[in-house]
Formats: structure tokens, C-alpha cells, sequence
């Protein structure tokens, strides 16, 4: 599965992929706010992320940003599930891109993938030091739920605080924006 936003291609990690992937996420500031990349992050664990398999129900992307030179790897956005089985989102972004509504954009994009998948729900959630992902999150249309758990980040090594998030999916309160363009009305018309 594929998708593009207006400055983003969406696509499934390749085995080729490691090598560029490594020294984006290989940055403890980044690691350190996901809750299952180890610190420190080697090749091999590049290795093993695009190796894994795809959940179709639960699909994630890596974020590859067009340029003039060519395509470039940015970060990563996608579903998995969350502690309790359901579906969650999560997104990172390499340090060079923070600021720049990436996150954002990606973001959008699968959550008009998990409406196609028939998703209704979404989680998400935030270590507490991390606000920037917070305010992803609300910009997304997420309401806080009034919880915080600890969860395990492998980078820290521990547990930390984490709020959390969630937002309905219904056909009723999507827009065209949230669509991803392999989604949008009049692509198959031949």
C-alpha cells in the first residue's frame, strides 16, 4: 500500500532501505520517544524494522520526502496495536525535519488509510516529556483522555509517564484533506 500527500510518498519499508533509515534514527533524542526502538540503535535494528512483516490491518510507512536529487527517507508513520488491542498510531521524524509539519502531513494520511480499512478508532499516546508529539496529536483532532500510564520505552530502558490520546474515525467527520491521494474521489475514472 502507497500514498501520497502533497509532499510526501507513503510506502512500505524495503530491505534497501536500512541503510538510509540508520543514521535518521540513530539520534537518542528521537529513540528515546518511541516505545520499541532500543538505544543504542544499530544497523541491524534498521535491518529488522524494514524487515518486518505488515499487519494489512496495520500498516506502517516510511515517510520519503520528493526533492529535486530524488526521493529521501524522513521518518516513519503507521498503526500498530496499542497495549490493550486495539489499533494505535505512532510517527517519528528525523531531527533535520522536526518542525516542518511532516509529522503532521503523514500522519493524516494513514488516518485516512485506517477509515478505509474500516478503523473507527484510533489511539495514541505521548511520553509526557515529548510535547511536540502532544501537539501532532491535537492538530490531528485527537482529545486527550485524561490518562497517564506508564509505558515501556526500550530506548529509555524503562518506563515512562505517557498521555494519552484518541480520536473516532467516521466517515461523517472526515475531510478531503485527510484523504490520502490513492483515496480521492474520481482516481479510478478512466
Amino acid at each position: 500500500m502507497f500514498a501520497r500527500t502533497p509532499r510526501l510518498l507513503l510506502r512500505p519499508p524495503w530491505a534497501d532501505d536500512a541503510a538510509e533509515l540508520h543514521p535518521l534514527i540513530n539520534d537518542e533524542a528521537i529513540v528515546r520517544n518511541l516505545a520499541h526502538a532500543p538505544w543504542p540503535y544499530g544497523l541491524d535494528d534498521a535491518r529488522d524494522f524494514v524487515g518486518r512483516d505488515q499487519d494489512f490491518f496495520a500498516p506502517h510507512f516510511l515517510m520519503v520526502r520528493r526533492t529535486a536529487t530524488g526521493p529521501q527517507i524522513i521518518g516513519s508513520v503507521g498503526m500498530g496495536r496499542d497495549p490493550e488491542g486495539g489499533i494505535e498510531i505512532g510517527y517519528w521524524v528525523g531531527r533535520a525535519f522536526w518542525g516542518q509539519g511532516y509529522a503532521v502531513e503523514g500522519a493524516r494520511a494513514v488516518l485516512g488509510i485506517a477509515r478505509m480499512l474500516g478503523h473507527r478508532r484510533i489511539s495514541a499516546g505521548h511520553f509526557t516529556d515529548n510535547p511536540a508529539s502532544g501537539a501532532v496529536l491535537r492538530k490531528l483532532g485527537f482529545a486527550e483522555t485524561g490518562r497517564e500510564v506508564p509505558r515501556f520505552s526500550k530506548g529509555r530502558g524503562e518506563a515512562a509517564p505517557c498521555r494519552l490520546f484518541t480520536l473516532e474515525l467516521s466517515p461523517d467527520n472526515s475531510t478531503d484533506e485527510d484523504a490520502p491521494e490513492m483515496m480521492r474521489p474520481g482516481m479510478l475514472a478512466a
